[in-house]
């Protein structure tokens, strides 16, 4: 592995622990950090959220043109429907976990037809904000 796992999160995810705690859990993003960095282990590692969609884009070809040794993305809303994410994905040449805290194939019907499916790696879908140490250490075995 030549350079840091990114763990890159998408809109809304700042408001994990008070965004509807039912779906979503009482974890908020600080805590799901420190989670990861301790499944990451002595593996770098870039941690970041936005709520825009070209931010997003822009890490995601920061880490193209650099050195990640991978990608582990939560696009949240993004998921279904940004064809600039998914085309920016499209150019990483290296492993991409795509993750989501809910299993989405067991929501409402919009939730079904993920974009970036189409060019994950693999997809971690429901096991709630636990989900993102399992990227993690899954990232390291793919990358080691």
């Amino acid at each position: 592995m030549s350079g840091p796992i990114h763990v890159l999160n998408g809109p809304n995810l700042n408001r994990l622990g008070k965004r509807e705690p039912d779906i979503y859990g009482h974890t908020t993003l600080a805590e799901i950090e420190v989670m990861c960095r301790e499944a990451a282990g002595d593996t770098a590692m870039v941690f970041r959220q936005t709520n825009w969609e070209g931010q997003l884009v822009d890490w995601i070809h920061e880490a193209t043109d650099g050195d990640a040794a991978g990608i582990v993305i939560n696009p949240a809303g993004l998921t279904f429907n940004s064809i600039p994410v998914l085309d920016a994905l499209k150019m990483f040449d290296r492993p991409i976990i795509e993750l989501h805290i809910t299993n989405i194939h067991r929501r409402d019907a919009l939730y079904h037809r993920s974009l970036v499916s189409t060019v994950a790696t693999a997809v971690i879908a429901g096991l709630g904000a636990r989900g993102y140490a399992t990227a993690m250490r899954a990232m390291r075995e793919l990358t080691g």
